[in-house]
């Protein structure tokens, strides 16, 4: 499968949960083309290549489509996630709670600001940065977001990575780049920029392609 099939599978993933919990019971191809943007005939490909079928005139079965759909992608127990950074946007994202239509439970944030700290049960707990390993190895985290400053940047990817983690969603400015952990193993890393994306789709308004 390729990077382009995998995000569209994601993507009809995501939408068959959402139709699920409006009470939605079968979906036909146009309307998961809609939620990914593509056409109908390239969802039924899709499908075809993975050896799920549905109804002419009925449709696909959501449960079914969604259970297929999980196995495929990897999707069993709710997958757990820890935020390190609790300013504006590492908040954000604790207190999203889209999240969890995929499957994504952020349990905890960390931050060196001690007026941050806070262990309220009722809400995700923010922990000291000291406490990242031992909390990270006794919930078997693998995956970190990194949202802090962009002059701790460098320090923190440094840090995690000697915790173990083994996946990060980066987003501060500066590109992290994969670099082999204490085990040799190889730490997958997604960087994202805001800044930069906006910036792109400025320059594409201002000099559209032809």
């Amino acid at each position: 499968m390729n990077s382009e099939m995998l995000i569209r599978i994601t993507r009809y993933y995501r939408a068959l949960n959402k139709l699920r919990t409006i009470g939605l019971e079968k979906v036909f191809a146009h309307n998961l083309a809609d939620a990914a943007g593509v056409s109908a005939a390239i969802v039924r490909k899709d499908f075809s290549q993975l050896n799920i079928h549905g109804q002419k005139r009925g449709g696909y079965e959501i449960i079914e489509l969604i259970s297929a759909l999980g196995k495929i992608l990897g999707k069993g127990e709710p997958e757990n996630l820890v935020v390190v950074g609790c300013g504006r946007i590492g908040k954000a994202l604790i207190h999203y709670s889209g999240f969890e239509n995929d499957g994504l439970n952020i349990i905890a944030g960390f931050d060196n600001n001690i007026d941050l700290i806070s262990d309220d049960r009722n809400n995700v707990p923010i922990y000291p940065i000291s406490k990242f390993k031992e909390f990270c190895e006794q919930h078997n985290v693998q995956v970190a977001i990194i949202a802090v400053p962009e002059s701790s940047a460098q320090d923190t990817y440094t840090h995690i990575l000697d915790c173990n983690i083994k996946g990060i969603l980066n987003f501060t400015p500066i590109t992290l780049r994969p670099v082999p952990t204490k085990d040799g193993s190889i730490p997958v890393v997604h960087n994202i920029n805001i800044g930069l994306e906006l910036e792109q789709i400025f320059y594409e308004l201002k000099f559209p392609k032809k």
